[in-house]
């Protein structure tokens, strides 16, 4: 390099610092170092916009310049023009690095750049080209990472350490007992980006103060002053790659996630494992025989290379769903949703017909589902979600399902404030444990208990049974919500209603409480034809003549309703200021499927 008269360094050789590290080292004597001018103003360029590599170049044209004024023979220049407006515009294209491969040519200079494609262009033009290659080849953070290593946390003014061992049972680990520097964390972040261009990382989030990247299973984020107090790096990674079986789900469940449930939500806490139940859950569809895609930013999830991984198309993850809705696959996971756009597409693609697996943050099973609230119709959430998997520690902790019904919210007593609502129930013991409901303008949800029953219910329970045993002495009483739930013989239902409920009228008059009659045994039978009328004062159930006499069991929707005496003219006839009435009514109005077994 003594014999170099010009050098024309480009952006990417101002920022590395390598011309000055040469003259420091005494390898370069004697040269005239151009600077273009386009290399100045795209420098000022991203000082202006805060980003850090703007001001390490103009650090290195200045120490260039101390240079020349002290060192003979070597001289600094700036010549050329500042870039227009259309320039600035195709610099994406390489129009800025043609213009300064016109300067190095014009000036029979040697172009020094840390740009490879740069340099490979340079040289197919015929030009000298002094590449600055970089002797790093692996992340400086690997000699840090071993098996158990979740995560690596580099601070300047602190000690560097690591998160090790598993998702909920972790410790933390100086690394070295001193606190590192802010050019120590500066030259790291440097190696960390050329390392990862050259392996084609991806750059999730390039934005003042932040860049993130994801090269194979490192998520790196590197952030800066003035968003961050001070210089950081942080290295996550997946420690363990697990089957949906390692997870010991219950057969259940295995048949809910293959054959049912297609909006399903993953929950738990930051660092609890969800992604890896996402991962695996993923493998297990693919395994399956399903087209599988992932929406994520960053792209993080440990899948196979059959299933495609889209990040968010144009900065948005709206762009991205207009082009999987086009795609079509069987399941779409979408990793970290965090906004109300991304809610939004996770609702828009499940309601197109595609089996969707969103993971939410969220410190119990039920936040995530109130993440929805506000976001779509209440009555739809049902059909958006229907499993919830709360992940903590790395195992599955809760599953709940959810289901929409017409009914008197737990708690309430009136017939008249029946209203839909949407039932969260545990998934393995079927347990209701909470409502969402609207009250006033408010959506609420509201945690089911079980009561105590308090000395007076009890003494209405003790009187029920005294009137019962009668009809049945193992004759069984609930008392809930000012009503009581009796269980007979199914034998004796007949005798205790009576002809058109009046029997059971007169001992709800005797008592003071409303009663409802149910069989011990819901036992179904056979299902029998039917016809459903009304005249002005009663709701009609007629049969063929071969029913007459028989205890007929009538259910809604599959689930039970009362049972009844065909009676001596084929009918069952049940008023309409009766609540059975009442219900029918409804049940009548919103269409729903009435059975009637025998």
């Amino acid at each position: 390099m003594t014999k170099v008269k010009k050098i024309v360094p480009d952006t990417s050789a101002i920022i590395n610092g390598k011309i000055s590290e040469m003259i420091e080292n005494g390898e370069l004597k004697s040269a005239e170092i151009i600077i273009p001018e386009m290399v100045l103003d795209e420098l000022q360029a991203q000082a202006n916009r805060g980003l850090e590599i703007g001001f390490i170049g103009l650090d290195e044209i200045k120490k260039l310049r101390e240079f020349s004024e002290k060192k003979k023979g070597i001289t600094v220049s700036i010549v050329g023009r500042r870039p227009t407006e259309e320039e600035i515009r195709l610099a994406k294209k390489g129009r800025i690095d043609a213009l300064i491969r016109d300067v190095a040519e014009r000036n029979n200079a040697i172009l020094c750049t840390a740009d490879l494609v740069q340099a490979e262009v340079a040289r197919a033009n015929g030009i000298d080209v002094l590449f600055i290659e970089k002797k790093v080849k692996k992340f400086p953070f690997e000699k840090y990472l071993d098996k158990s290593t979740m995560s690596l946390h580099f601070k300047d003014g602190a000690r560097p350490f690591a998160k090790r061992g598993k998702p909920g049972k972790f410790k933390l680990v100086v690394l070295e007992d001193r606190p590192w520097s802010e050019n120590e964390i500066k030259k790291m972040a440097e190696d960390i980006i050329y390392i990862a261009r050259q392996k084609r990382g991806q750059f999730e989030i390039h934005r003042p103060g932040v860049d993130v990247i994801q090269v194979g299973e490192y998520r790196i984020a590197i952030t800066t002053p003035p968003f961050s107090s001070g210089y950081e790096i942080t290295v996550v990674r997946p420690i363990v790659k697990l089957t949906i079986e390692d997870y010991k789900p219950s057969k259940k469940l295995m048949d809910r996630i293959e054959k049912k449930a297609e909006g399903i939500i993953i929950a738990g806490s930051p660092g609890s494992g969800k992604t890896s139940f996402a991962s695996s859950l993923a493998e297990f569809y693919l395994r399956k025989g399903k087209i599988v895609k992932t929406l994520e930013s960053p792209r993080d999830l440990q899948v196979p290379p059959e299933i495609n991984q889209y990040g968010s198309l144009g900065g948005s993850m709206v762009n991205s769903a207009d082009v999987l809705l086009l795609v079509r696959p069987d399941y779409t996971i979408f990793d970290e949703m965090r906004n109300t756009s991304d809610f939004k597409v996770f609702v828009d693609m499940r309601l197109s017909g595609i089996g969707m697996v969103g993971v939410v943050h969220a410190s119990d099973p039920i936040s995530a589902i109130q993440r929805f609230i506000g976001r779509t119709e209440l009555g739809m959430i049902p059909h958006i979600i229907d499993t919830v998997i709360f992940i903590k520690a790395g195992k599955i902790e809760k599953i709940y399902y959810l289901d929409l019904k017409v009914r008197v919210p737990s708690g309430m007593t009136e017939e008249d404030l029946a209203r839909p609502l949407v039932e969260i129930r545990d998934f393995e013991t079927d347990k209701l444990e909470y409502e969402i409901y609207t009250y006033g303008e408010e959506n609420v949800v509201v945690p089911v208990e079980e009561r105590q029953t308090t000395p007076v219910e009890e003494l209405a329970k003790k009187k029920i049974i005294e009137e019962l045993v009668k009809y049945d002495k193992s004759a069984e009483v609930e008392i809930s919500g000012g009503r009581a739930i009796v269980k007979v013989s199914n034998k004796v239902i007949p005798r205790l209603i009576g002809k058109n409920g009046k029997n059971i009228e007169k001992i709800e008059k005797r008592l003071g409480i409303k009663i409802d009659v149910q069989p011990k045994v819901k036992t179904l039978g056979n299902e029998i034809e039917f016809e459903i009328g009304e005249t002005g004062a009663y709701v009609i159930l007629s049969f063929d003549k071969k029913y007459v006499g028989k205890n007929a069991n009538i259910y809604v929707d599959g689930e039970y309703l009362f049972t009844a005496t065909v009676g001596k003219n084929k009918e069952i006839r049940i008023s309409k200021n009766s609540v059975l009435g009442k219900k029918l009514i409804d049940y009548i109005a919103m269409k729903k499927d009435i059975k009637v077994f025998v």
